[in-house]
């Protein structure tokens, strides 16, 4: 049986993140492990970010080829950057709205099956991801290791990124009814963050 590249991807994230999960207290390190798992499920638990960084990747296999790749590694990069912005006590001002803004955007690009280039995609996403990042960065529990948090949310933002990909490039057969209806699902929910 032929395996789909996204589902064989998928796969191996959900394996590297095994041993993390695995992990019982009493043991040296406990607390990195701790702080992994905090940063990890952060963006799961926060239905803002996990809207976007799954229209992200829907958007990804939409755009199609290199895009696949390079969108979601441009937002994982600039969320790290804003994060590291947010922890330095660098102010971004109106990050609420911004991550509003990024959801209905996202939205509207999937539902009118929007093409643009790898680059402007890359830009367009990283500009969105500063605020996700921010954000993450900001809420970071005061007893958490910087590090150890941030590799958890940015190996969750991937993870969730590869979902989004791989669920594109399935839905691909069906690729016009599917992305329209996620599309205007996913407007619905920047508008709904507005509202909130």
């Amino acid at each position: 049986m032929k395996r789909h590249p996204a589902f064989v991807v998928l796969l191996a994230l959900f394996f590297a993140a095994a041993p993390a999960a695995l992990a019982h207290p009493g043991h040296e390190g406990h607390e990195l492990t701790w702080d992994f798992t905090t940063g990890f499920t952060h963006p799961l638990f926060g239905w803002d970010h996990l809207v976007a960084m799954l229209a992200v990747g829907l958007w990804a296999a939409q755009l199609g080829g290199r895009a696949r790749w390079f969108v979601p590694a441009a937002f994982v990069t600039v969320m790290a950057i804003g994060a590291a912005l947010a922890q330095n006590r660098l102010m971004i001002p109106a990050v609420e709205q911004a991550i509003a803004a990024s959801v209905l955007v996202l939205g509207l690009l999937i539902a009118n099956a929007t093409k643009v280039s790898v680059g402007v995609g890359m830009a367009l996403v990283g500009l969105f991801a500063m605020f996700h990042g921010f954000a993450h960065g900001a809420e970071m529990p005061a007893t958490a290791r910087g590090f150890s948090y941030g590799a958890g949310f940015i190996f969750a933002t991937a993870l969730i990124h590869a979902v989004g990909v791989s669920v594109g490039l399935l839905a691909a057969p069906r690729a016009k009814q599917v992305t329209l209806a996620a599309g205007w699902a996913i407007t619905a929910c920047g508008i709904a963050l507005f509202a909130v």
